[in-house]
């Protein structure tokens, strides 16, 4: 094993030129570690050696611990490059990869996770796969070294039992990508209506999500645990729409307990990926951007119905943590921030009791003990991480405060607290730009931007989509995927671009700027044109590929219609295609989604909750399509304050600019044409599918509108 000094003066392998920080943590193992490309395919196919694909990213704590134990260790790395063409792929970089061979590692081993370790023969095909594998056999489990001389063996003395193995799990990959079965082919530019998906599996899904409620702690199922943002967005909506108090407990409940919890961090601001215990109190301390992008979302909808400040306030203190540590000097977001410092998980975010008392003193002690139970007992492996035991009432009362002032109690002392974490060693930061992460927070601070009305929230997510539009598509037309130190590469996926024109989307409600719901038709008009799915004639099959038409051939095509860490980008586009087609008045745009909707529906309506934002796309799709169409003028803020405070999120905030549309504008986007300001003044339009009530500068009397529609 290396020391980190020694790790730092090993000769470089070919990861040096990359600008992944995970691939570049690699750079100096004594693995001939090469990155996926046609030379490192082309090394194996000449030399006939099997591949060691090695997929991870830089926030992975299990990743840092193989590369400890097995990638720096001499012998090892020998092994490895004796018999075999070692690849590594950053899945945050190319999640086509990740999606195709985590399927592989799933049909092979039982189960998926990272490091994911798979082997294929030259020519692609997975024939043996797993997660981490320790350095020698323990735990009733092989080791690496041993799995290395094992596959060795078997592929010089059985080969065609391993081109055997191979072939039977690419045709289980391809099965899986098709959702297990041969998705029906939906014909025809409409979907006749007895053929149109209904709400059923909405219904499904909620009580699926009832069954695993965690009725004590919130959430869904046992740890690790997940926070399930649009699970819990989809409860809200449910309870909107057809007045269901059981599933608006459940989101409420499970936000609650989450933003109390040590999953949210009490010092610094921010959701952590899970919590390893039922509890909500001890994270895997990685920060992942999309994470936070997902529940601030879910925090102002829960927000927008009960009123609670205290969800307003952990959405805006994770748009917070995002302007004051993940932005670059671009504008764009950074990826994630890593578990470990010092070698350590956690050691960033961990406390000593005494360490605490002697900063905020007897006073401050007699708060912290009660508010972040910093009592006797710690709570990770003999130190304290902040949490909130019990609801802010009960503490309030333990601690005899006012109601509702904990929160400003707490704050100078999370301050004190904070400004001495600052001078510790921090976790490190993962600073390459995904232009589908960076959609996601996008439409995260959009969002927050409406609805807590605080425009520095809008102009980040400005900056941001500025950078995505221009850096990031630098002809005008093809999107990339990742950028990092003036580099910006690869093909960008459907996620790139559905997240980005959702976020587009959300940025027009906020600002108003035409420019941008412009900016989204375009990449849904290239969606269409590069990633249809469609017959030989160009026919539409409904739905889409995840790789666009061009793009390098794998072993299969992935589609990526199920919900995981991140929505489906199938769903986020085909809740892009909803949107779109109430803004503009075109049909073709609802007539995608709809073949969207019935390609998927009889897996759907198997599996709901593996569909979450497809169905929300539905409920959307299936709801009455109300928008406010507000032309710009004197008293606009206090009007789209209106829209923002009503507790159905799906209400569309539909700008006119001041002077109203241009005449290429207006035969764009029909549903806003002929809607002007009155006298100067801001006027709102409610409008439903395009037909409007009375026009209204008055926020009381759109308020009246609004809650008795």
């Amino acid at each position: 094993m290396t020391t980190p000094t020694d790790h730092d003066a090993r000769p470089a392998n070919r990861l040096a030129g990359e600008t992944s920080p995970y691939l570049l943590q690699h750079a100096h193992n004594p693995v001939d570690w090469q990155p996926w490309g046609e030379e490192a395919l082309d090394r194996a196919r000449e030399q006939d050696k099997p591949i060691f694909l090695s997929i991870g990213y830089s926030a992975c704590h299990w990743c840092h611990v193989m590369e400890r134990e097995s990638f720096e260790n001499d012998a090892v790395a020998a092994v490895m490059n004796e018999h075999f063409v070692n690849i590594k792929v950053d899945r945050e970089e190319r999640p086509d990869l990740d999606d195709v061979y985590m399927k592989a590692t799933q049909i092979l081993s039982g189960s998926g996770g990272w490091p994911m370790s798979v082997w294929l023969t030259p020519d692609l095909r997975p024939f043996y796969a797993g997660t981490y594998f320790p350095p020698t056999d323990r735990w009733g489990r092989p080791g690496f070294v041993t799995v290395l001389k094992s596959l060795t063996h078997a592929w010089t003395s059985n080969r065609a039992q391993v081109t055997g193995q191979a072939d039977k799990v690419v045709e289980a990959v391809e099965r899986m990508s098709l959702a297990g079965e041969t998705l029906p082919v939906v014909s025809g530019e409409l979907v006749p209506a007895d053929r149109r998906v209904g709400l059923e599996p909405v219904e499904r899904a909620v009580e699926q999500l009832a069954s695993a409620y965690d009725h004590v702690h919130g959430g869904f199922g046992g740890p690790p645990k997940f926070p399930h943002a649009d699970d819990i967005r989809l409860l809200l909506r449910q309870h909107v729409e057809v007045g269901d108090h059981a599933a608006l407990r459940m989101a409420e409940h499970s936000l609650d307990c989450m933003a109390r919890g040590g999953i949210y961090d009490q010092i610094g601001k921010g959701f952590s990926r899970y919590s390893v215990d039922e509890r909500w109190a001890i994270p895997h301390f990685e920060k992942m951007l999309y994470d936070n992008a997902l529940l601030v979302p879910a925090y102002l909808e829960a927000h927008r119905i009960t009123g609670r400040d205290d969800f307003a306030r952990v959405a805006r203190e994770c748009c917070e943590w995002v302007l004051e540590e993940m932005t670059s000097e671009t504008g764009a977001f950074f990826s994630t921030q890593d578990a470990d410092s010092e070698g350590e998980e956690g050691k960033f975010f961990r406390w000593e009791r005494d360490e605490v008392a002697a900063l905020v003193g007897e006073q401050g002690m007699a708060i912290l003990d009660v508010a972040w139970d910093f009592g006797e007992t710690p709570n990770f492996e003999g130190h304290w991480v902040p949490v909130r035991p019990r609801p802010d009432a009960e503490l309030e009362r333990e601690l005899g405060l006012q109601a509702g002032t904990l929160a400003a109690s707490l704050e100078p002392l999370r301050k004190q607290l904070r400004a001495v974490r600052d001078r510790r060693v921090h976790p490190a930061t993962d600073d390459k730009v995904l232009v589908a992460w960076n959609g996601l927070m996008i439409s995260a601070l959009a969002q927050a931007a409406t609805v807590l009305g605080e425009a520095r929230f809008a102009e980040a997510a400005g900056r941001a989509a500025d950078f995505c539009l221009t850096t990031m598509r630098p002809d005008g037309e093809r999107l990339l995927a990742t950028w990092r130190n003036g580099r910006a590469h690869l093909n960008a996926t459907l996620a790139d671009h559905a997240y980005l024109a959702a976020g587009l989307i959300d940025l027009y409600e906020a600002t108003g700027d035409l420019a941008r719901l412009d900016a989204a038709r375009e990449l849904a008009e290239v969606v269409e044109r590069r990633f249809a799915d469609v017959d030989a004639k160009g026919a539409p099959h409904g739905g889409w590929y995840f790789t666009s038409d061009d793009h390098e051939q794998l072993i299969t095509r992935p589609r990526d219609l199920f919900d995981g860490a991140v929505p489906s980008s199938n769903g986020v586009m085909t809740e892009v295609l909803v949107r779109l087609a109430d803004l503009t008045g075109d049909d073709a745009l609802s007539g995608r989604a709809e073949r969207a909707f019935a390609r998927v529906a009889p897996v759907m309506t198997e599996s709901p909750g593996a569909f979450t934002r497809m169905l929300l796309a539905l409920m959307r799709a299936r709801g009455e399509g109300l928008a406010v169409v507000l032309a710009d003028g004197t008293g606009a803020d206090a009007l789209a304050t209106e829209v923002a405070g009503h507790a159905d999120a799906t209400v569309a905030l539909a700008r006119v600019p001041a002077g109203g549309l241009t005449d290429a504008d207006a035969g764009r986007y029909a549903p806003l044409a002929g809607k002007s300001a009155v006298d100067g003044r801001a006027t709102a339009y409610l409008c439903r599918r395009g037909a409007c009530q009375a026009p209204t500068p008055d926020p009381a009397e759109l308020r009246r509108q609004l809650h008795s529609d």
